[in-house]
Formats: structure tokens, C-alpha cells, sequence
């Protein structure tokens, strides 16, 4: 499947294209999809890491997190 996208790019970004294809010697569109194979390949494996269970219980204690009296004889 093929698509077309359109896109605005800053100056700094066009001219960054423009270089790319001067130096490389390839269609501004072959440096889009190989960049976006690029980030594809570097980035979409990478997940960002969260805390398992992480605000999916509710105590009804407000401070539960930050008043000592809550911890007294946790782990003991």
C-alpha cells in the first residue's frame, strides 16, 4: 500500500532535507521513508516503563503515600 503525506517543515528541517538529498544523491522522499524506517527500527521497540499497578486502587485514605502514622509496622 502506497500513501501520500503532506508536511510543513521549519527552516532549519528543510534545509536539513535539502542536504540530505544533495549529499546522498536520493529523492526527498526516499530520505522521509528511510528516516521513518530509521525511527521505526530504534524507537517502537523501546517502551516506556511504568509501575505495575500504579493508581489502580483506591484506599480512601488521602496521605496514604506521605503521613508516617500509615507505615507504622509495615514489614514487620
Amino acid at each position: 500500500m502506497t500513501s501520500t503525506i503532506q508536511a510543513r517543515l521549519d527552516r532549519d528541517t528543510a534545509k536539513a532535507l535539502a542536504d540530505l538529498v544533495r549529499r546522498l544523491g536520493w529523492t526527498p522522499s526516499r530520505v522521509v521513508r528511510e528516516g521513518v524506517r530509521l525511527l521505526a527500527a530504534t524507537r517502537l521497540g523501546v517502551r516506556r516503563q511504568r509501575i505495575i499497578g500504579l493508581g489502580e486502587f483506591a484506599s480512601g485514605v488521602k496521605d496514604l503515600g506521605s503521613n508516617k502514622n500509615h507505615m507504622r509496622g509495615l514489614g514487620r
